[in-house]
């Protein structure tokens, strides 16, 4: 069931009972990313999925990251008693997620940070530069064979069709505008400095393959965190809710405090 939170301004679906946990998509997909693991999670918790800002019919915000990052703590400030909400980000909402709880330190009781990080490297803020200029010039239909390697490896495309089929499509879905600036909010990131004040426990965990958020940067981002655990997914890339929903439902299991469904 979809709701309206803050004032109308953010998009959620929501289902299940109990424990809040909040699932942040990523930037190169959709919501309905975690169409497969949602059914299992609401079993145990009142699963709430929002559309990230500007992304479905929740409204954009002008600010970079920073302002991302608040919008989503007034929708979980609005939708779960502070200090009680589980909050899941993948990719782009992992850095959502991790910027809320630098930001907002009270508001959740645990983090799980999907395939992201706390900066990139060179190489990876100019992969981010050039998707925007490519997207802006171009348009995203020019970048989507690029965006949809960053997701997922060439053998798991030729595998499942009409997945990537669905997945184009939501990605085309994307306002060019908002992706730009996310892209370039991601390429000027650096929160190393300041991952040490997140003191909720946190899940840092990524697909072995991940070649749009590399292991190595979630080997760092744990290392960074006072009280974070790292756990790698076998076979997977950048989304393995939509690759293994499985694997991914085993990797949060024993870090959630109900039992998941396996």
């Amino acid at each position: 069931m979809d709701r309206l939170f803050v004032d109308g301004s953010v998009n959620a679906a929501e289902q299940g009972a109990g424990t809040p946990l909040f699932l942040f998509h990523s930037l190169l997909s959709d919501r309905a990313s975690f169409d497969a693991v949602v059914p299992e999670l609401a079993g145990s918790f009142r699963v709430i999925v929002p559309e990230l800002p500007g992304f479905g019919r929740s409204r954009a915000v002008a600010g970079g990251l920073d302002a991302v990052a608040d919008r989503m703590a007034d929708l979980v400030r609005e939708a779960a008693p502070v200090g009680e909400a589980i909050v899941l980000g993948n990719g782009y909402g992992g850095f959502v997620a991790l910027q809320m709880a630098i930001r907002h330190p009270a508001l959740a009781a645990r983090l799980i940070l999907a395939d992201s990080g706390a900066a990139f490297s060179e190489p990876g803020r100019q992969a981010f530069r050039n998707m925007a200029t490519a997207a802006r010039e171009k348009g995203l239909a020019a970048i989507t064979d690029v965006a949809m390697r960053r997701l997922f490896a060439p053998e798991f495309q030729a595998a499942h069709p009409m997945l990537m089929q669905d997945r184009r499509e939501a990605f085309l879905r994307t306002d060019v505008g908002v992706f730009g600036a996310a892209c370039e909010a991601l390429a000027s990131l650096d929160l190393r400095g300041e991952v040490s004040g997140v003191k909720v426990p946190v899940l840092v965990m990524v697909g072995e393959h991940d070649e749009a958020t590399p292991p190595p940067m979630s080997h760092e981002l744990a290392a960074l965190l006072p009280e974070a655990r790292l756990h790698i997914i076998p076979g997977c890339a950048h989304v393995p809710q939509l690759q293994s929903p499985k694997l991914f439902l085993e990797a949060i299991a024993d870090f959630l405090p109900a039992a998941v469904a396996r």
